[in-house]
């Protein structure tokens, strides 16, 4: 064999492994499982400024026909306020849109998102991508994200959503927050603070850096989260403290003081569910130490917004709507007996799949 003869077959078995190799990574990359709708930025933990802004991006991944995303915030705990079901990618919308990307925007279907000036403490940003399927109409598909948010400017004083002094059931009959006050009742005090940038924020919740402490705990007891209950008649002095800055709260409490131990809601295990099947959330092994009939509260907390059937029974439902890869949805159930005695909040968490 020539030289000349002997270096061309080398070229042509290099040419031809270089073939395979690229058929190779071809079939590995059409085989690769292709990832979904995705929020890029802000990055999920990010600590963010009040009152800046941020440039949201996502990635759209296996989702084509996206034709505008929309961005909404919402506290760590409030409820998901976008009302839509998965037929529609707008629906009803109760929380104000913060931004709507655009195909032409840059980043696409991203571009400046406003933090919001009142924000503080642990917040979602919420991506409801809306997808059309031509003659089918549209669907949607969502992302979200938990961020803390931090105002630059310092707080100044601290003060309270509510007369002052606060009586709680003067009457018997009286209701200061939600129902008829009465020994078991839970409530969350609604506690605001006024920074030096002149902005008035919620800080109730503990995550704010909000603590709170009470003179009389026999009258009224603090709870993990930062709620209050009424366990007894009397007077008591309610302490908070944020950042170095006090507020007091005298409080009188004056309920019937039959004795009524609270109800404890059970609101079922974590489950996982196929898009389009019904979910069923179980809050049947509630119960109360008196053997007395419940109410029931339901409410969604994540997830692009879901029609929440039954929301005051024992037992809520919902059409698990379309996702491109597992999604999770969380719901929180309260309780309370007849005679107005609160449980303390549980929580549930769905993942749907496609």
């Amino acid at each position: 064999m020539t030289v000349g003869r002997e270096a061309y077959l080398v070229k042509r078995i290099s040419q031809t492994r270089t073939s395979y190799l690229v058929l190779f990574a071809s079939c590995l990359a059409m085989a690769a499982p292709a990832h979904a709708f995705k929020i890029v930025e802000p990055a999920e933990g990010a600590t963010l400024i009040a009152g800046s802004t941020v440039t949201a991006q996502v990635d759209m991944g296996k989702d084509r026909g996206i034709v505008a995303v929309r961005y909404y915030w919402y506290g760590g705990q409030d409820e998901a306020l976008v009302e839509q079901d998965d037929a529609t990618a707008t629906g009803s919308i109760v929380a104000p849109v913060a931004s709507i990307g655009q195909a032409e925007h840059n980043p696409p279907f991203g571009g400046r998102l406003l933090i919001p000036t009142d924000g503080i403490g642990p917040m979602r940003v919420l991506a409801v991508a809306e997808i059309s399927r031509g003659r089918l109409g549209t669907r949607s598909v969502f992302d979200e994200v938990m961020v803390q948010v931090e105002p630059k400017a310092a707080l100044t004083t601290i003060d309270f959503a509510t007369d002052k002094p606060l009586q709680l059931g003067r009457a018997g009959q009286s209701s200061a927050f939600g129902h008829v006050d009465s020994l078991g009742k839970i409530f969350e005090l609604p506690v605001v603070g006024e920074f030096t940038d002149g902005i008035v924020r919620r800080i109730s919740a503990p995550e704010t850096g909000t603590t709170y402490e009470s003179s009389s705990p026999n009258v009224i007891r603090v709870m993990s989260g930062g709620l209050l209950q009424i366990v007894g008649n009397g007077k008591t002095v309610l302490t908070v403290t944020n950042h170095g800055k006090q507020a007091l709260l005298d409080v009188d409490v004056n309920v019937n003081d039959e004795p009524n131990a609270p109800p404890i809601a059970d609101a079922g295990i974590s489950k996982t569910v196929r898009a389009g099947s019904t979910v069923k959330l179980s809050g049947l092994k509630s119960r109360d130490p008196e053997g007395e009939a419940l109410y029931y509260t339901w409410s969604q907390l994540r997830g692009s917004k879901v029609s929440l059937l039954d929301a005051n029974n024992a037992e809520a439902s919902f059409l698990a709507p379309h996702v491109s890869e597992p999604r999770t949805y969380r719901f929180k159930l309260r309780v309370t007996d007849k005679k107005g005695a609160d449980s303390l909040p549980v929580f549930v968490d769905v993942t749907v799949e496609p």
